[in-house]
C-alpha cells in the first residue's frame, strides 16, 4: 500500500495536471446599456462589469476606469463625474446614467485600471464600447472613438433581429489587424446551459483586411473581444517580466422578432 505522502502527492499532481488542460476563462469588460434603441430619448443607465459573460461570473474586481465617456455629434464627453461605485457577486464595478436629448447615436466607452491576471502572468486592459441610438435615428453608428485597439461595426449594431450577421473591423492604432483573434461571448442570465466548455467562448478570426462576421443565435447582448498582446514591456506586481493583452471590445444586442418595442425613460 503507498504512504499517505505518497498519496498526497499523487493526488496534487493529479489536480495539476487537470487544472492544466482546463480552458482558461474568458475575460470580457461589459458595458451593458439598459437598451440599444430609445425611440423617444430619455435615460439610458449603464453597467460596468468585469466578468464572464457566458458563465455568469466569477466577477473580477474593477477599479474605479481611467476613463469613461461617449462620443455624440463628434465630440467625446467626459463621463466620469456620472460613475456610481455598485458591486456584483460582492465584488466593486460601477454604473452611470445618460440621458439622450436629440436624435442620434452615443458611443459609450470605458478604459478600465489594468488587471492583473495572476494564473496568466498578464495584464487585461479592455477598451469597451456599446452604441445607443437616441430617438431611432440610425446616425452615427460608424464613427470611431480612436481608442488603442477598436471593432468598427460594419454592420449597424442597433435594431437588430435575432439571427442577424453582425460585422466588424479590427483595428489597432487606426489600422486593420490582418488575421486578429476574436473572442465571442453571451450575457447569460442562467437560461442557457453549454453543452461543455467548448460553447462558453466562441472564437473566430479575421480575414486578412482585419473583418470579421458572427451571426447571433439567441436574443441578449453579445460581446465580442479582439485581443491584441501588447508589444510593450510589462513588470508584473514581484518586478518580473510580463505580458499585456488588449482587447477592442463592442457590445450588441439581438432581438427576437414580435418582442415589444422599448420606450425612452
Amino acid at each position: 500500500m503507498p504512504s499517505l505522502r505518497v498519496q498526497t502527492l499523487a493526488t496534487a499532481l493529479a489536480a495539476c495536471l487537470t487544472l492544466s488542460v482546463l480552458p482558461a476563462s474568458a475575460h470580457f469588460q461589459e458595458i451593458i446599456p439598459s437598451d440599444d434603441v430609445l425611440p423617444e430619448g430619455g435615460k439610458v443607465s449603464l453597467d460596468l462589469v468585469f466578468t464572464h459573460p457566458m458563465e455568469g461570473g466569477p466577477t473580477m474586481e474593477m477599479k474605479r476606469p481611467k476613463r469613461v465617456g461617449a462620443l455624440v455629434g463628434g465630440k467625446v464627453i467626459d463621463l466620469g463625474a456620472a460613475l456610481k461605485a455598485t458591486r456584483k457577486q460582492g465584488v466593486p464595478a460601477w454604473s452611470l446614467t445618460h440621458e439622450l436629448k436629440e436624435p442620434g447615436t452615443a458611443i459609450f466607452f470605458v478604459e478600465p485600471e489594468p488587471y492583473w491576471e495572476q494564473a496568466e502572468n498578464t495584464y487585461i486592459v479592455h477598451y469597451a464600447k456599446v452604441i445607443v441610438d437616441g430617438f431611432a435615428s440610425g446616425k452615427g453608428w460608424d464613427e470611431k472613438i480612436g481608442l488603442p485597439v477598436e471593432i468598427e461595426p460594419l454592420t449597424r449594431p442597433t435594431g437588430l433581429w435575432t439571427g442577424n450577421l453582425f460585422r466588424g473591423v479590427v483595428l489597432k492604432d487606426g489600422k486593420p489587424v490582418p488575421f486578429a483573434e476574436i473572442e465571442v461571448e453571451y450575457v447569460n442570465d442562467g437560461s442557457v446551459k453549454a453543452p461543455n466548455d467548448a460553447f462558453i467562448t466562441q472564437v473566430i478570426k479575421a480575414d486578412a483586411s482585419g473583418t470579421f462576421a458572427y451571426a447571433m443565435p439567441r436574443a441578449g447582448w453579445w460581446g465580442f473581444a479582439a485581443l491584441i498582446e501588447d508589444d510593450k514591456p510589462a513588470k508584473s506586481p514581484d518586478g518580473k517580466e510580463a505580458k499585456t493583452e488588449l482587447g477592442g471590445l463592442i457590445w450588441v444586442k439581438a432581438t427576437d422578432m414580435g418582442s415589444k418595442p422599448a420606450r425612452g425613460k
